[in-house]
């Protein structure tokens, strides 16, 4: 195993070089767990955890290694190793945590391609998929979009729900799969290439694991059925992992996620539903919301059946979280400034008030 067919480029060891980390080794993290990764190099996997250094001088969580990130580690063991210093992402792609207001939860790092996987039945919703869209076209990574169970429904289902998705999705690659027969595997090999990074996002149940185990030969992720009970996935996948996939590609795997919080647009709901943002340059009042204004070409779209109104619904529903989570982070941007402030003021008073 080299660097390059873990991803590693001239960027990389140019950082590398500027930064005057040539006595460390350089290693990509492809496990991680409560502080814990695992880091693997040309020579082998190694154990490892951050030097104090790193750990306490971390602001946030966006500070600590994810999996996908780039690391430089001293090893002192056979199989243990200390990281020292973290490479900068080429992207990230995040979502907002689950039940903490403002704070971002990294999924993975330094992302070529996102497999947004979908099953058909249970899991099947084009305003979840515009979600993982919006991710992924804020990460600048490049969403495919993978239908899979195709081997549950007939065919003239699936020709209509693949030609809803891709009214909906727009430009963006879909593939219909099935785990269960390999059809529209071939498709789906032509897209993974040497050295390059794939993502796996999408709810628990779709089929992930199944994915990662078909694409590399062997038995590596635990698998598990969808509940009678409620027709809903199995968590199987407890973190994040990456696996080096034998013909070249890079798989990385993850949790599913039930709930897709919208972190940070960064341009990536604008992108993802750009036929609205077009739309509504044509409106007759630069702030219009597209709910009742007269003079809306967005809605007057809707009526004409020119624009999907589920589509807009979506959209005006993101828009609306998005702004939610902007003011939430800059009400505690605030608070940490006012708290930072205060606290510089203890400190002065204390050195004045000292004999």
């Amino acid at each position: 195993m080299t660097l390059e067919e873990l991803g590693y480029n001239t960027e990389l060891e140019h950082y590398r070089l500027e930064q005057h980390l040539e006595a460390f080794d350089v290693g990509r993290v492809i496990s991680e767990h409560k502080e814990r990764y695992v880091v693997k190099t040309a020579e082998g996997e190694f154990d490892a955890e951050l030097i104090g250094h790193l750990r306490y001088s971390a602001q946030t969580r966006a500070d600590f290694p994810v999996v996908g990130d780039w690391v430089a580690i001293q090893v002192y063991d056979e199989f243990k190793a200390l990281i020292h210093s973290v490479f900068p992402r080429k992207n990230r792609i995040e979502r907002r945590a689950v039940g903490k207001h403002g704070e971002e939860q990294i999924i993975a790092a330094n992302i070529d391609y996102a497999f947004i996987v979908q099953a058909m039945g249970w899991d099947f919703n084009i305003n979840r998929l515009e979600r993982y869209l919006t991710l992924c076209n804020a990460s600048k990574v490049e969403p495919i979009i993978l239908l899979n169970k195709i081997d549950l429904v007939s065919e003239p289902e699936l020709k209509e729900l693949v030609e809803s998705v891709r009214a909906r999705a727009g430009d963006v690659p879909v593939i219909p799969i099935s785990n269960a027969t390999r059809q529209g595997y071939p498709e789906l090999n032509q897209w993974i290439e040497s050295g390059k990074t794939y993502c796996l996002l999408g709810s628990s149940g779709v089929g992930k694991s199944t994915l990662i185990n078909n694409l590399s030969g062997e038995q590596l992720m635990q698998t598990n059925t969808i509940s009678e009970s409620t027709q809903k996935g199995r968590h199987v996948t407890s973190h994040r992992e990456l696996v080096v996939l034998p013909g070249g590609g890079i798989l990385i795997d993850n949790p599913g996620m039930r709930e897709v919080g919208i972190a940070d647009s960064a341009g990536g709901l604008e992108m993802t539903f750009h036929a609205i943002v077009e739309l509504a340059e044509d409106c007759k009042f630069k702030d219009c919301t597209h709910t009742n204004e007269p003079g809306c070409a967005v809605l007057a779209a809707v009526e004409s059946g020119a624009l999907d109104e589920k589509a807009l619904d979506n959209y005006l529903k993101m828009e609306r979280e998005k702004d939610h989570y902007e003011s939430t982070v800059a009400e505690r941007r605030r608070k940490d400034k006012a708290f930072g402030k205060m606290a510089k003021s203890i400190i002065k008073h204390k050195k004045m008030d000292k004999p």
